[in-house]
């Protein structure tokens, strides 16, 4: 379905850019909102499972929560926050950092790597969303993304 079509928009947009602007957040919105479902069974969100994936890659060394940031989709969730989340569900442990502590250290644990083996799965459904692209064609948008990125800079 077209944009135009979905959000029932009868006036055209200004440019290319604007449409592109707007297709693009409208499809982030989409993505959300159909990974939210794939993630419901296993009571984890986005942005955890964002987490566990950082900690699984770092593994079997700990980073800290300002690290986990850095690295994270979305920057402006609260890391602590989710953090702690992890810990009540023990999918994490967290410690105290030996060389500065003020930082906390922050390692998935047997069971957060349990989970993640489980929702291996779910990459692969994820995956099947963007089906209607050929190999070639996704290979583009992430360059087209990449390059509309280009001029700006991601911070950490």
């Amino acid at each position: 379905m077209n944009l135009e079509d979905a959000i029932k928009q009868k006036v055209p947009f200004n440019s290319a850019r604007e449409r592109a602007a707007v297709n693009l957040i409208f499809t982030h919105n989409w993505l959300v909102a159909k990974t939210k479902e794939l993630f419901k069974p296993y009571d984890i969100t986005s942005q955890q499972f964002n987490v566990l994936r950082i900690l699984r890659g770092q593994y079997p060394e700990p980073i800290t929560t300002s690290e986990i940031r850095c690295r994270m989709l979305d920057r402006m969730s609260d890391v602590s926050r989710i953090v702690d989340r992890l810990v009540k569900k023990e999918f994490v442990d967290r410690h105290i950092c030996q060389s500065d502590k003020r930082l906390v250290d922050v390692v998935i644990n047997s069971k957060g790597l349990a989970l993640l083996e489980e929702m291996d799965n779910v990459n692969l459904e994820i995956q099947t969303l963007m089906d209607n692209l050929t190999e070639e064609e996704a290979q583009t948008l992430n360059e087209l993304l990449d390059k509309a990125r280009s001029n700006q800079k991601l911070g950490c």
